[in-house]
């Protein structure tokens, strides 16, 4: 296994070790601990670089592989639909901003399970709009995890109206990459059988 595979299997490895931290936090509970979350940050934002750390290697080495096609995308979708749900377990996103993520990271699968199976098998990678939404996903999350360890009690309430902002932010572009990603691909639908 090349070093791009074990950087993205390293990111699904950091998902609980994130969900441990993210969940001990409990804002706006008397039990808060704003080191949780402080961790809970640096846990996300060290599996969000080996996102980018491993597909620069793959592409500057020429050692990208339909492994890594796969896995990388499912990386990124367990790492941040676990991090909205845990800002959604804090009242921070809305379950509809969850659903829009959920639905959209579903369809773009059930796409590339067709296009796999279609004559050929092709194995489609993540367009512009999907790393576009990846990062801004991943620096919605990284921003409110920061801001939950840093604000100050009395800013607890705009931290969370901030984030939910942020959090329909990402809906949008999530939409938008949706629908440009099965308007691409359109040929696998039509031809499924």
């Amino acid at each position: 296994m090349n070093l791009p595979n074990k950087l993205t299997l390293m990111r699904i490895v950091l998902v609980p070790v994130f969900m441990v931290f993210a969940g001990l936090g409990q804002i706006g509970t008397p039990a808060c601990n704003r080191m949780f979350y402080l961790v809970a940050a640096i846990v996300f934002a060290v599996a969000s670089f080996t996102d980018y750390l491993d597909g620069h290697l793959a592409r500057k080495w020429n050692i990208v592989t339909d492994f890594g096609k796969f896995a990388d995308p499912l990386a990124d979708k367990l790492l941040t639909t676990t991090a909205f749900l845990y800002m959604m377990h804090d009242g921070v996103c809305s379950p509809v901003v969850l659903v829009i993520i959920l639905a959209r990271e579903f369809a773009v699968s059930g796409l590339r399970m067709v296009a796999a199976s279609a004559p050929g098998g092709k194995v489609i990678a993540a367009n512009m709009w999907g790393k576009v939404k990846t990062v801004l996903q991943m620096l919605v999350i990284i921003l409110y995890y920061v801001l939950a360890a840093f604000a100050p009690a009395d800013a607890i309430g705009a931290v969370s109206l901030i984030s939910m902002g942020l959090c329909w932010l990402v809906a949008a572009v999530t939409l938008i990459s949706g629908a440009k990603y099965l308007w691409d691909n359109r040929s696998f639908i039509n031809t499924a059988k």
